[in-house]
């Protein structure tokens, strides 16, 4: 059987540098907010080229935090894309503000900049995108856009680790960048775990209050914070893996040229262009028969997964809430079948997955 994606086979290269970082850890005798999480913001700051990091609980709080550290006015409108994983969305109403959905392009699954413009309103405060599967958004006309509207710009990076466009590492566009290191990420802690990136020193002091009770100088408040800390033990596993994940990347890219090459055309793959660099966090492909794809594949000894089953508007957490009709989203949700594409995972396997999708009849 080929995994969708094994943690164990994934991490299994680098378990003697995270045992020795777990106990380097566990004997120093201090397990929050120490020097693991100053280094690793430290060194991840440097590794997107930001000025400051700020690491927290996981991601969704990073999204969160961030918004409510840019204290937009309540209620503001904040443009989102309509097939975003919900974690985006949750994090704009926790934040106090109204999700305006945007439909994607549906050869990328990032949001469409075309359509930002119809979805404007007198409220619009900000845009959240997401860099889905780990393909940048368009950012040139993003950053234009956001501009010209005087608009606050959250880039939601949890599954864009080391992703460019034209250069410039996501996260490093907008006001901030948040990530994600939950354990299935291009780079992963052994838990949850996350981080803020920006360039902006009063955003990034307030962020640091707001993950600590609202606090950076004991039992003194400043602001209505919360416990989001990302704590000493995440922090040492994520600078081991940090100074892994290039080499991660050029695996997983490796691996998609596979894919690439291989898929039949009855296959709609990924779109690749010159001024992105895609770090392929997911490989997904699209079939009008994905469900009988999938099942096929399964039977043959492949796992894959479906990034999502349904569009967010359909979920019922979101009833009253989203309203609209998005049939771009629900059609790629329809239609995505996400492929194996780990660390953990062989070129041979991958070679293997092409030979059986081949064999599908249509």
């Amino acid at each position: 059987m080929i995994e969708y994606e094994s943690l164990a086979n994934s991490n299994a290269t680098f378990m003697s540098e995270l045992e020795q970082a777990a106990t380097r850890v566990i004997r120093s005798g201090w397990y929050v907010l120490g020097s693991e999480v100053e280094a690793f913001e430290a060194e991840f700051a440097a590794y997107t080229g930001s000025r400051h990091c700020i690491g927290v609980a996981n991601g969704l709080d990073a999204l969160i935090l961030s918004l409510e550290a840019l204290a937009l006015p309540a209620g503001s409108d904040v443009l989102v894309a309509s097939n975003t994983y919900i974690a985006t969305i949750l994090a704009i109403l926790r934040a106090g503000h109204r999700p305006v959905l945007v439909e994607p392009d549906p050869a990328t699954f990032n949001i469409d900049p075309a359509r930002l413009e119809a979805a404007l309103t007198a409220a619009t405060r900000a845009i959240c995108i997401t860099h889905m599967f780990g393909k940048s958004c368009r950012m040139d006309d993003i950053t234009s856009f956001a501009r010209e509207h005087g608009l606050k710009l959250v880039e939601d990076c949890a599954q864009s680790h080391g992703a460019r466009f034209a250069g410039k590492t996501t996260g490093t566009f907008g006001d901030a960048g948040c990530f994600s290191f939950y354990p299935t990420k291009n780079l992963g802690a052994i838990g949850d775990a996350g981080a803020v990136v920006t360039d902006d020193e009063e955003l990034a002091e307030r962020l640091r209050h707001l993950r600590n009770y609202g606090s950076r100088k004991k039992y003194v408040n400043r602001y209505v914070g919360i416990n989001s800390r990302l704590d000493e033990l995440q922090a040492a596993m994520l600078r081991v893996k940090l100074r892994h994940l290039d080499d991660m990347t050029v695996h997983k890219r490796a691996l998609a040229d596979i894919y690439f090459s291989e898929l039949p055309d009855f296959i709609t793959r990924p779109v690749r262009r010159e001024d992105e660099f895609d770090v392929f966090h997911i490989y997904g492909i699209r079939h009008p028969q994905r469900d009988a794809l999938r099942d096929f594949l399964l039977e043959h000894g492949v796992k894959t997964e479906i990034h999502y089953p349904l569009s967010p508007h359909r979920q019922e957490a979101m009833k009253g809430i989203l309203s609209g009709e998005y049939p771009i989203s629900d059609e790629l949700h329809r239609t995505e079948l996400s492929l194996p594409i780990s660390v953990g995972h062989t070129a041979d396997q991958i070679h293997q997955v092409c030979t059986i999708i081949n064999r599908f009849t249509k």
